[in-house]
């Protein structure tokens, strides 16, 4: 608490509490404290008497006025509006003159400044001050022509350079590229390889088919690309869509890496074209977004299909159009991309979904391709909006599945299938009408038994997907189950052994965490998950095979003696975490399960006792909690992933680009990070290994409830660690966007209260983060906790209103015309909680020295406040006694009349006593 009010520049009076002010008496304040050094303060009383008056002639000022605040405050742009807005009142003010060509200047905008401070000069020509900045933006300008002429002869030197087939330094050509990519990445430079001829340049370093080159080229051309619709629109014509795709699908994975970057940058300015209502010049130079983004579009889905196509480049064009073509928000209107890639490209996307690897003519296809087309099919099947075009999205499934399984022997069977499995990983409604066609779950159970490995497993991963929709769960289990332990017992290959495993599995995992409804005899779940782990810690066996041991103990482990086994078992928790960081992202899903299970960070509720009640006495089925699911056992087994490094496998998980990383796969990975942050000491090794950075882009993006259990579990490590540690550099303003998002009404009470805790703590470093939480619109919110009768919410609302008081804009508030912010403030100093009382009269203390208006404001809010005072100074606690102490000092300072109601009161008497007491220096 300050000891001493500092000296600031006289405040506005309360409005309206003694007086009218008027227009002249605001300027006149406005000017005193921009003399003193508060331009924010100044610029306030600038805008209330611009409210306020009518004549032109002080409008003007007041707007000349204002552009010299938005100067000091660095807003150049406004300052350059209101400076216009004086010159259109008087084109002969030379001071509005001045500070319009001080903000142009600053904003690049030089030949205009010049002509700004030409007419100063024209005016005043004896004005020295004129003179010298005329001279110094002559040099700067000066300067700026060099440095551009300089820039063209660099330009033409390094496309020289790397077209020069003679070249032989690989140091040079790499520096010249590197050169070539910095450049582009400034408008400027951006805008002066686009004009000298870059385009073709560019073209020409693709067509030379080295990768290095290639390389240069594509990370120039995103540079060229990003925000800018017109210069993309351009490319797109000069290089054709055609070139681009066959970058995308070449062989080499970083070109084909950076084609796909490049690609997803020039749809994201073709899509700000289309969400902007251009008008002007760039609507005179750029042609119909759409028509570009669907020429895009149409190739990347032929790409899809074709055989020349690397694997790589396929499952890049399907991680595009993931990105791109569905809405981002249910908030969009238009699903139009989505209905046009439906009709235009979904058996071509089937087509990949159908691939049986191995098979002759299949497409070349890498581990995540299947999954990331039903990532893809799932978006495109979410983004429909009416019965009519789900129903056409059916048909053509349908239609797709009927054309290979009909007429087509053995090998359109098994495509038909897959094509069954990979509709089930993604839109299951689709998969499951497909399922019920005539004669496939039939082929699926006949095929089950082949002979042939290849067969066998497109059979069993059918059969398993199936297991997954409760539809087909009974049907499976009467027909599947027998015919799964026979391939698990008898097959001699491992990989159908442990597909026929997880199969089992699933159906054994039927009653999920109900530990009366198990499904196997008493020890078979316990088999099976150890086969699991022997599996998994094989290294002999492929990761694609081993993922499945993975898939075996996502369902296993909602049996609580298996979570046991495996917590011990750290050489299958590694083999997991190990997997989880490998190019096969299609584990990220059961990793995740698995974890949930293990740390039950799944929602559970506690049954109400009277209707447990009612089900007994109907004889209903009652859920029971296995005993080694109680607190204890969660607490231990926690402890024992930390060691086993489950953090830098979850950090690892959420930086993958992957499509496998979908919204579902996010909250799982969410609630498993809250898990691990319940104890206070195990936050500090959760943020060394990485596990705050991780949390941040998790609470921003994802499903509602997995940014909500993020968010908690960043704010929970704000509460107990030091936040510039746990989040140092700029990522510690990215941490307040998800903390307000705890204080929304539809969150928890605990939720609400470590949001609160959490923003306490931001706010008390430093003026940036208070105005990061002002732009976050949180003060309303907080204030509104204020009232919460949960006395815990209402006190780390006022803990946090205290810090966020150190901010100018939030003293204000408490002088607002007919706001009760400063009366609750003074009433909350009376209150019987003591912790209530500190937090308040703290806020109290500090409004008072920062904001020497408020000690005038604080007799005229309640007829209690000098009793209140009074039992602050009178209290037993040494820290409220020195809160009462600072504002009564405060009071004393700031106005007499103010001071005479002190001290004719028994004010002095409880300071004399106080000033005595040796023990409370």
């Amino acid at each position: 608490i300050p000891g001493q009010p500092p000296v600031r520049a006289q405040g506005c009076v309360p409005g309206g509490a003694h007086r009218q002010v008027t227009a002249e008496q605001l300027r006149a304040r406005g000017n005193a404290l921009f003399q003193a050094g508060d331009h924010g303060a100044a610029l306030a009383a600038y805008t209330e008497a611009l409210s306020l008056s009518d004549a032109a002639s002080e409008r003007a000022v007041l707007h000349r006025n204002r552009a010299a605040c938005y100067l000091k405050l660095e807003d150049y742009s406004k300052a350059e509006a209101d400076a216009t807005k004086a010159i259109e009142a008087d084109g002969r003010d030379v001071k509005a003159l001045f500070r319009r060509s001080q903000a142009l200047q600053q904003l690049g905008r030089l030949d205009q400044a010049v002509s700004d401070l030409q007419r100063c000069l024209s005016l005043e020509p004896r004005n020295k001050a004129f003179q010298e900045a005329l001279r110094a933006l002559g040099s700067s300008m000066h300067e700026k022509m060099k440095t551009m002429s300089c820039t063209d002869s660099k330009v033409e030197q390094m496309f020289q350079i790397l077209l020069d087939l003679d070249e032989k330094d690989a140091d040079k050509k790499q520096k010249a590229a590197q050169n070539l990519i910095v450049l582009a990445r400034e408008e400027a430079g951006a805008e002066k390889i686009f004009q000298s001829d870059g385009v073709r340049l560019l073209m020409q370093l693709l067509d030379t088919a080295k990768a290095d080159l290639m390389l240069a080229a594509l990370r120039t051309l995103v540079g060229l690309c990003s925000g800018h619709r017109s210069r993309t629109t351009a490319i797109l014509a000069e290089l054709g869509a055609p070139r681009l795709a066959a970058v995308l699908g070449v062989e080499h994975e970083q070109v084909s890496l950076a084609a796909c970057n490049l690609l997803h940058v020039m749809f994201d300015s073709l899509k700000e074209g289309l969400q902007k209502d251009f008008r002007g010049k760039e609507d005179a130079v750029v042609l119909d977004s759409s028509r570009d983004l669907k020429l895009l579009i149409k190739h990347l889905l032929e790409l899809l299909v074709l055989e020349g196509a690397s694997a790589h480049g396929r499952d890049n064009a399907l991680n595009l159009l993931i990105k791109v073509v569905p809405r981002k928000s249910p908030k969009e209107t238009n699903n139009s991309l989505s209905l046009w890639v439906i009709d235009q490209g979904l058996k071509k996307i089937l087509e990949v979904g159908s691939t049986v690897c191995g098979s002759l003519g299949s497409l070349p296809v890498t581990e995540n391709s299947r999954m990331s087309t039903s990532v893809l099919l799932s978006k495109l099947y979410e983004d429909l909006k009416c019965d009519a075009e789900r129903e056409n999205f059916h048909h053509l499934c349908e239609d797709y599945v009927r054309s290979w399984f009909e007429g087509h022997e053995l090998p359109g069977k098994l495509r038909a299938i897959q094509t069954v499995s990979c509709l089930l990983q993604g839109p299951s409604d689709a998969g499951n009408r497909v399922l019920e066609l005539e004669g496939i779950m039939d082929s699926v159970l006949s095929l089950c038994a082949s002979v042939c490995e290849a067969h066998q497993l497109v059979a069993v991963e059918a059969l398993i997907h199936a297991a997954d929709k409760a539809k087909r769960a009974s049907f499976i289990t009467a027909n599947g189950v027998n015919l799964l332990k026979e391939i698990y017992k008898h097959s001699e290959r491992d990989s159908i052994r442990i597909r026929a495993l997880v199969g089992l599995c699933k159906l054994g995992s039927a009653g999920g965490t109900d530990f009366s409804m198990k499904q196997f005899a008493e020890g078979s779940t316990m088999k099976l998950a150890k086969q699991c782990r022997k599996w998994l810690c094989n290294e002999a066996i492929d990761a694609g095979t081993r993922r499945w041991a993975v898939e075996g103990l996502a369902y296993l482990t909602f049996d609580a003696d298996v979570k046991e086994e495996f917590v011990e078992d750290k050489a299958a928790m590694q083999a997991m975490f190990h997997l989880a960081k490998s190019e096969d992202r299609s584990v990220l899903y059961a990793v995740a399960s698995t974890l949930v299970n293990c740390t039950n960070s799944y929602d559970h509720e506690e049954p109400d006792p009277q209707m447990l009640e009612l089900a007994k006495y109907a004889k209903q089925h009652i859920p029971e909690q296995h005993p080694k699911d109680k607190p204890e056992f969660v607490k231990r087994r926690v402890r024992k992933l930390l060691v086993a490094g489950v953090v830098s496998a979850l950090a690892c998980m959420v930086k993958s680009e992957n499509p496998a990383l979908t919204n579902s796969c996010r909250e799982l990975i969410s609630r498993v990070f809250l898990a691990l942050v319940e104890e206070a000491e195990d936050r500090g090794g959760v943020v060394a290994q990485g596990g705050g950075k991780a949390l941040i882009p998790l609470s921003l993006e994802g499903t509602e409830v997995g940014q909500t259990k993020a968010a908690q579990a960043l704010a929970k490590i704000t509460i107990t660690s030091n936040p510039e540690m746990a989040f140092p550099g700029e990522r510690i303003y990215e941490v307040v966007r998800p903390l307000v998002s705890l204080l929304h009404l539809q969150r928890t009470g605990l939720e609400n209260f470590e949001g609160l805790m959490a923003l306490t703590n931001l706010a008390g470093i430093s003026e940036r983060l208070r105005q990061k939480i002002l732009k976050e619109r949180a003060v309303p919110m907080i204030e509104g906790y204020m009232f919460e009768e949960h006395e815990l919410i209402r006190l780390a609302a006022t803990e946090c209103m205290c810090n966020m008081a150190m901010s100018k804009e939030v003293q204000e508030m408490f002088l607002a015309e007919g706001s009760d912010r400063l009366k609750l403030m003074v009433l909350y100093s009376g209150e019987e909680d003591e912790k209530l009382r500190r937090a308040a009269s703290g806020t109290l203390a500090m409004l008072t020295a920062l904001h020497p208006p408020i000690c005038k404001r604080i007799p005229q809010v309640t007829v209690h406040w000098l009793e209140i005072l009074q039992a602050l100074l009178l209290s037993p606690s040494a820290e409220l006694q020195h809160r009462g102490a600072v504002v009564v000092m405060n009071m004393m300072a700031a106005a007499r009349e103010v001071a005479e109601q002190l001290i004719a009161s028994e004010m002095l008497e409880i300071l004399s006593v106080l000033a005595k007491d040796k023990d409370k220096p």
